[in-house]
């Protein structure tokens, strides 16, 4: 094996129209994560109606990302099984039902059940995506695509936001459930344009060795352990299998950190001294920021994207400033802070996506089953996490703690970037 089956591209099909597709797949990413933000967005409301705690919240919200976490090895294989479509359709379908169902629950244990079964279905997303990106998006444009895909993580809390600013004063948060939703059915009548052309069939023998000349360079296996040497096989493999490692593990010191923010966003407005109407509309301000930077940042690394690593590195690094601007605790503060955490800090997830399929590509499942793993491992820590530290330390305290997840992370991505310039 040679380091260039590590990164060798996928054929793609450049007649086929890939944006129909990566739309349908975008919005299907963005409403089957909207479960855990809305129940963030809403928790100050939900406490009050259904007698719950703080922690008991984050608890539930830490189940639906930890089991989107857990079960992203059947995810995956599921996604690799089934047609996009379909896997598409049944995850937007499924986070339809939990927010219905949490929108009419007496109680905590029946909306964190709920929770957990849309954090399954939710897995289904990365891996399907990578699929779509691998087999029909041509190489210079895959952080793009990568990046809308990412802008998702963004747009979920967009809907919420608007939901907090405009819904929930006049018309509670049961209502504002409901609203969210409906929205999150859209999507499955776009699905079927999510097709993936089926994989390119191995070249046949006789057509391979047709050509006399394919062969005559008597240079070309000059050295026969290029292809055969076990120990060289093995250790690309592992040295790929620690890059994918570190970058996981960066996803999830990263997104502990934002994923507490925009959790508890609402939480840590007030206590910096904004309204609540002003909070939800700051917070759909940061999302659109968010998607903005996502697919500015995706088009910009195309041009050169082994920089990508590098540019990661340091949007995580900006997204820990963020927080520590958050931990401040005044008004301006919260607010710069908040832009950074979300533009920033969030901004990297389609980038480690697409860099992730440069280093795997032709294991695309493999490439969104680890950035999805990360990420929502850490997702699944923070607001349970964030709930405890918060009582014990105050929202100053554990907003720092974030931050210094963040930094952390940054450390792990450049770590995982030196380790992958041994393989190019």
């Amino acid at each position: 094996m040679t380091t260039t089956t590590l990164t060798r591209e996928l054929p793609t099909h450049p007649r086929t129209t890939y944006w129909p597709g990566l739309v349908a797949t975008v919005l299907t990413a963005t409403v089957t994560v909207m479960p855990g933000f809305t129940v963030g967005v809403l928790a100050p409301a939900i406490e009050r109606d259904l007698h719950v705690s703080r922690t008991g919240i984050g608890l539930a919200i830490s189940a639906f990302y930890a089991a989107t976490a857990l079960g992203s090895p059947l995810a995956k294989r599921g996604a690799a099984r089934l047609p996009a479509p379909v896997v598409l359709a049944v995850a937007a379908l499924a986070a339809s039902a939990v927010l219905l169902i949490a929108a009419g629950a007496d109680g905590l244990a029946t909306m964190a059940a709920a929770l957990v079964a849309g954090g399954l279905t939710n897995g289904l997303v990365q891996p399907a995506a990578g699929r779509l990106i691998a087999a029909r998006v041509p190489g210079h444009r895959r952080s793009l695509a990568a990046g809308a895909v990412g802008a998702a993580l963004g747009a979920a809390t967009l809907v919420p936001g608007l939901l907090l600013a405009l819904v929930v004063p006049d018309h509670g948060w049961r209502t504002a459930m409901v609203i969210a939703g409906l929205v999150a059915l859209a999507p499955v009548a776009l699905t079927p344009l999510a097709r993936v052309p089926p994989a390119v069939p191995p070249e046949p023998t006789s057509t391979r060795h047709a050509n006399p000349t394919r062969h005559a360079n008597p240079t070309r296996h000059a050295n026969p352990t290029r292809h055969t040497n076990p120990t060289h096989a093995t250790t690309a493999r592992g040295t790929t299998g620690g890059v994918l490692a570190l970058w996981a593990l960066a996803a999830a010191l990263s997104a502990t950190g934002n994923n507490a923010v925009a959790t508890y966003f609402v939480q840590l407005g007030t206590h910096s001294g904004l309204p609540a109407p002003l909070i939800g509309n700051l917070l759909s301000l940061s999302a659109l920021v968010a998607i903005a930077v996502r697919l500015v940042a995706g088009a910009l690394t195309d041009r050169a994207p082994r920089r990508n690593p590098a540019v990661i590195a340091a949007m995580m690094f900006a997204g820990g400033a963020g927080l520590a601007l958050i931990a401040i605790g005044t008004p301006t503060a919260f607010a710069l802070g908040a832009a950074l955490a979300f533009s920033a800090g969030w901004g990297w997830t389609g980038l480690l996506l697409a860099t992730t399929l440069r280093l795997v590509a032709d294991r695309a499942e493999d490439a969104g089953h680890t950035v999805q793993t990360g990420l929502y491992a850490g997702a699944a820590i923070a607001p349970y996490a964030f709930a405890a530290v918060s009582g014990a330390l105050g929202y100053t305290g554990a907003a720092l703690l974030a931050a210094t997840a963040a930094f952390a992370a940054a450390a792990a991505m450049a770590a995982g970037a030196r380790l992958a310039r041994r393989l190019g």
